[in-house]
């Protein structure tokens, strides 16, 4: 039985304690360790935190544990088991032989060397070692042990949770700044929440804002909730399908770069967006990303498809794949990790999902999904706890370090960040990539603040549709 795992923890008094007597037990390092611990000491070492200057600074380029956490570790065993309830720390000495990073399993131990009368005191050997057999400590822990005995239940401990202060929206927001507005055609924004977040998005610079439905309705909505459209350009229509129709249209004659969804249904904008001769399909499967900033994980999260395709099949998922891939490129990942879901984490003939992972994987050995890693199966777990992953002995380079989620369907997919956003305190924002432009997909019942967001990730979507253009014709290509 491991130590941390007894229900019932009983002492051993200074006169049952004997020469020899030992215990031990291993403990995985994981990044949310090295943060708890940072919290806690107070001690933000970047060698500890900061990954990218562990890449430039460190001799193996990666954040290592701090070395009075492996000494904390040994307080488990003395406190727990040996001499156990009623223990006194007197004083430790220790030497570091190797460093520690995450993923590590180390192997604590301590061993009664000396028992001395005088004081009650144990004299322990104490050392750790890691899942190489390499010694990362050795030290000895003096402790005054107790007189008498105690059988008892184990303390229970308070849950605790780390949540990031990093505003990854924020930083894409700033992004923008010194970029130009991109025109954006909003579809029939005539509700309150519809019609402030592109206007918020035009206040603060981002966009250049055609609102397209029917104007008495529109300048009812911004007089009602005092919403400023003074010199924003209205395109009357009679309803929410010919403000589909003009929409895309504007997109599709270069007026505008970008579609913004209103306060119509989303399934009539899209029928317009999929017409093949008016609409704004392109040679790509159109796929929707959710981009997430989830407090518990250590970087933005991208999730598709959650709102678009219902059953993808294995051809359509190779696009879904590649577009979240560009868009993370887009947002500045140099290589994105792209875990592809399923229930389980390996192939299994009955369960389709597994088998389309397996392909997709291999896909892109073959050069026929570019520009990230993947990985599937995987399950959730495993895609962003790598001490999941090492649970399970899943190597991987993308095992707890996911910046794409593919999910198997829809409905995982929309379950998956949902939850996110209602549970966890996800913010979220969203876009649907495939088409000739950009689309701004937000639901109906999102918040302004969501709509800006997403808003800020067409504007960088459309910025790199620029420059990719600009070099096209540079270089003759079109």
């Amino acid at each position: 039985m491991k130590v941390q795992d007894l229900e019932i923890v009983e002492n051993k008094t200074f006169d049952e304690i004997k020469i020899g007597d030992t215990a031990a037990f291993n403990k995985v390092l994981t990044k949310n360790d090295i943060e708890y611990f940072a919290v806690i000491t107070g001690n933000a070492n970047p060698v500890h935190l900061n990954e990218d200057y562990a890449q430039k600074n460190l001799e193996n380029h990666k954040i290592v544990g701090h070395g009075a956490w492996v000494i904390s570790l040994i307080s488990n065993l003395l406190g727990n088991h040996i001499p156990g309830p009623g223990t006194v720390y007197v004083s430790q000495e220790s030497q570091f032989h190797h460093r520690v990073e995450v993923g590590d399993t180390l192997t604590i131990s301590i061993t009664v060397k000396e028992k001395k009368m005088e004081g009650g005191l144990v004299i322990f050997e104490a050392k750790a070692v890691n899942q190489n057999g390499e010694l990362v400590l050795s030290g000895t822990s003096v402790v005054k042990a107790p007189k008498n005995k105690m059988v008892g239940p184990r303390v229970k401990l308070p849950e605790i949770s780390l949540k990031s202060n990093v505003d990854y929206f924020a930083s894409l927001i700033s992004k923008c700044d010194q970029l130009e507005p991109v025109v954006f055609s909003i579809c029939h924004p005539c509700d309150q929440t519809s019609l402030q977040g592109p206007i918020d998005a035009y206040k603060a610079g981002l966009i250049t804002p055609i609102l397209v439905g029917p104007k008495h309705i529109i300048e009812n909505v911004a007089r009602e909730n005092n919403i400023d459209i003074s010199g924003v350009e209205i395109i009357h229509t009679e309803n929410a399908h010919e403000s589909a129709l003009k929409s895309v249209e504007l997109c599709r004659t270069g007026r505008a770069e970008v579609l913004m969804k209103g306060s119509l249904h989303t399934d009539e904008m899209m029928h317009a967006v999929v017409q093949r001769d008016t609409g704004l399909r392109s040679s790509r499967k159109i796929s929707h990303v959710y981009a997430m900033s989830v407090p518990t994980y250590p970087r933005l999260l991208l999730i598709t498809d959650a709102a678009v395709n219902i059953y993808p099949t294995l051809e359509d998922k190779v696009d879904i794949i590649q577009n979240a891939i560009d868009l993370a490129i887009v947002l500045g990942v140099e290589t994105p990790k792209v875990a592809i879901l399923s229930a389980v984490e390996t192939v299994n003939p009955k369960i389709q999902s597994t088998i389309d992972a397996a392909a997709l994987c291999k896909m892109a050995d073959r050069g026929q999904i570019v520009g990230g890693i993947l990985d599937g199966p995987l399950a959730f777990d495993n895609a962003v706890s790598i001490e999941a992953a090492k649970i399970k002995k899943i190597v991987s380079k993308v095992s707890g370090q996911a910046d794409i989620l593919v999910a198997p369907d829809l409905e995982a997919g929309n379950m998956i960040a949902k939850q996110l956003d209602y549970l966890a305190g996800a913010a979220t924002a969203g876009i649907v990539l495939g088409a000739k432009v950009p689309i701004v997909l937000t639901s109906r019942a999102e918040s302004p603040k969501a709509r800006k967001t997403s808003a800020a990730l067409a504007v960088l979507v459309a910025h790199n549709r620029r420059d990719r253009k600009r070099k096209e014709l540079a270089l003759g290509k079109i």
